[in-house]
């Protein structure tokens, strides 16, 4: 997993090689956007969704399970995104697209996808195989760009904005691994209490997934200004086992910064920390692809503190077993 984490910015560069060179159908009329897919795979729709928020004219959704919503039809434009290609819940949802005529591009490094792709003479973009999909975000991030600016739904500019993000890490790389030290060796023994502020969740849910999957770790997530709704009451009981770690971005809005600077005062009367992680970058995807670096990066040496395999995910692995006996 360490090799694979500081390869990251090649991983950019191959990506962008691969958008490149790919070739898909023309545009027809597409009214809305489903980005189907889960874990690994799935994160990176809700981080192009929000990426493109500013931009893209019809409405995106993610979609987490085996059944899409009733509104697909002709003009949607269904993405596949599974690494392995093997995804049941993603397959099945892939037979939906094809039930209801939706336009279908499929990204994935070969499996089940690509054989269902072939034979319905669908686009497929392919990407390199043979590793955790977690590991992967960057292939599978870049070709929703590609997508995205392929159809009109997000600016050109983007793809270029990769690869200031890769100068970005390469420059950075130094300061990125001793800051990530630095946090994991706070977050040991802990229960990190995750909070983005609005404008890059899905980057703060890709966090609390490399937490779960690399550090082996149980942890939480939430949002503001959502939070100051509901979980902000919650916090009304000392607990040293907890630490707030903060995504921000030059982006957050103004009004949701002050939010948090209030309840920060409560946060730190409530738990062992409130640490700060500052995106670097001029432009929203320069900073979400930092802070996904930092979050990979801070769960491996979390990992690696605690003596423990970060590949291995043995659990989902019988869960798969047992699911196969159905």
């Amino acid at each position: 997993m360490r090799k694979l984490i500081e390869n990251f910015p090649n991983q950019l560069r191959e990506a962008l090689d691969i958008a490149n060179a790919s070739q898909l159908s023309p545009k027809q009329n597409i009214q809305n956007i489903v980005i189907t897919g889960l874990g690994g795979s799935g994160i990176g729709g809700t981080i192009i969704s929000e990426l493109v928020a500013g931009d893209c004219p019809v409405p995106v959704l993610i979609n987490k399970d085996y059944f899409l919503p009733a509104f697909v039809n002709s003009n949607t434009l269904v993405i596949i995104s599974s690494y392995s290609g093997n995804t049941e819940e993603t397959l099945e949802a892939m037979q939906q697209a094809l039930n209801k005529k939706a336009q279908i591009v499929c990204i994935t490094s070969g499996g089940k996808v690509e054989e269902i792709a072939e034979q319905n003479k669908l686009d497929v973009i392919k990407i390199p195989g043979g590793n955790p999909p977690r590991s992967c975000i960057g292939y599978s991030l870049v070709q929703l760009i590609k997508v995205f600016v392929h159809f009109g739904f997000a600016k050109v500019s983007v793809l270029t904005e990769v690869k200031n993000a890769i100068d970005l890490l390469e420059k950075e790389n130094k300061s990125i691994i001793s800051e990530s030290e630095r946090i994991a060796k706070l977050l040991l023994n802990k229960i990190p209490v995750i909070y983005s502020l609005g404008s890059c969740e899905g980057v703060s849910v890709r966090f609390r997934q490399q937490i779960n999957e690399n550090s082996k770790m149980l942890c939480w997530h939430h949002v503001f200004p959502e939070m100051n709704h509901n979980e902000l009451v919650g916090w009304t009981t000392k607990n040293d086992h907890l630490v707030v770690l903060t995504f921000r971005t030059s982006f957050d809005y103004k009004r949701t910064q002050k939010r948090f600077e209030v309840c920060k005062q409560v946060f730190e009367k409530y738990c062992s920390g409130v640490y700060d992680i500052n995106a670097k970058g001029n432009s929203k995807t320069e900073q979400f692809f930092y802070l996904i670096n930092i979050g990979d990066w801070i769960s491996l040496i979390l990992a690696e503190l605690k003596g423990i395999d970060p590949v291995e995910v043995n659990i989902i692995d019988h869960l798969k077993k047992e699911l196969s006996k159905f």
